[in-house]
């Protein structure tokens, strides 16, 4: 049965107060990228000097350290999943979930038990609601990560790394599944290994006729590690929380981009309903007017 004009009217204001809506997310989302972006930028020099002096540390000081020192044989690893704390982005908690599941099963399959620690209200709903075991959990701070809440996540990894494995609970693998911002339109899951470290960058090596840097630590090399690393673990950590919050505002705001333009689509079609059913309204008047006016005008000639 077709819907009546009072209808589609009511229908047209709902979709037009949630268009506003949408709209106002759009908006919002697209003024808070930049600001997401330009933390990411700042962050990158001192996460690359600090990555420049752990492996020069790395390189050249004849040290063995736990948090670089690959276990013979792992049995437990630690998966830290950077989600978001609210919906409305698309397919951007789902896709960095679903790589989370990918990694997970891989590392199931090497023998190895995970210890999860997730960030963000939708990976904690997502294993919350399969009743799956997690270790610690992070809220509240996916759109605008700090240092110090990088910090503290930190603190939590690192602490099971260095605890024994079979007596405290310990891991001997770090893993970090996060969204990598590519550019407005790409936002890239990402799993890299924390620790044991894996040096991202190295020292260029020299030319045959140069020399090799000399490098001396003071007081030792083995306590210029034991302040560096946590440091690097922090900055990669915080790096990663930056990059998801600039794809999860880049999700959002396309996200509610294409809401508004459907919302559009669906108002110009109700328009057009409403118009067909009000002619189709006033064609019925004027036909009843019209069929009243002759039946009078023949009950009258019959008299």
């Amino acid at each position: 049965m077709p819907a009546s004009q009072r209808e589609l009217r009511q229908r047209r204001g709902s979709v037009q107060t949630i268009k506003k809506v949408t709209r106002a997310m759009e908006l919002i989302a697209s003024s808070r990228i930049i600001k997401a972006q330009q933390q990411a930028q700042a962050a990158a020099p001192y996460s690359r000097e600090l990555t420049r002096a752990v492996s020069a540390v790395a390189s050249y000081a004849d040290v063995e350290h736990p948090l670089t020192t690959e276990a013979e044989t792992p049995r437990r690893a630690a998966m830290l999943l950077i989600s978001s704390d609210r919906g409305l982005a698309g397919a951007y908690s789902s896709s960095v979930i679903r790589e989370g599941e990918q990694l997970v099963s891989k590392l199931g399959d090497e023998g190895r038990e995970i210890d999860t620690f997730l960030t963000g209200r939708k990976a904690k709903a997502f294993y919350s609601f399969r009743h799956r075991e997690v270790t610690q959990t992070w809220e509240g701070f996916s759109e605008r990560p700090t240092y110090a809440e990088a910090r503290e996540i930190a603190d939590a990894l690192l602490a099971k790394f260095t605890a024994y494995t079979e007596t405290e609970g310990g891991v001997d693998e770090i893993h970090i599944v996060y969204t990598r911002f590519v550019s407005m339109m790409t936002q890239r899951p990402e799993v890299i290994r924390l620790l044991p470290l894996e040096v991202v960058e190295s020292e260029e090596a020299p030319a045959a006729d140069e020399l090799y840097p000399l490098y001396e630590f003071e007081p030792d090399a083995e306590t210029v590690l034991d302040t560096l690393l946590p440091l690097y673990v922090a900055s990669r950590i915080h790096y990663c929380l930056l990059q998801s919050a600039a794809s999860e505002l880049a999700s959002r705001q396309r996200a509610m981009k294409s809401a508004t333009d459907n919302a559009q689509e669906l108002i110009e079609r109700l328009t057009r309903e409403a118009n067909q059913a009000r002619q189709a309204e006033i064609t019925q008047e004027i036909s009843e007017i019209t069929g009243g006016a002759s039946a009078l005008a023949e009950s009258t000639q019959s008299e």
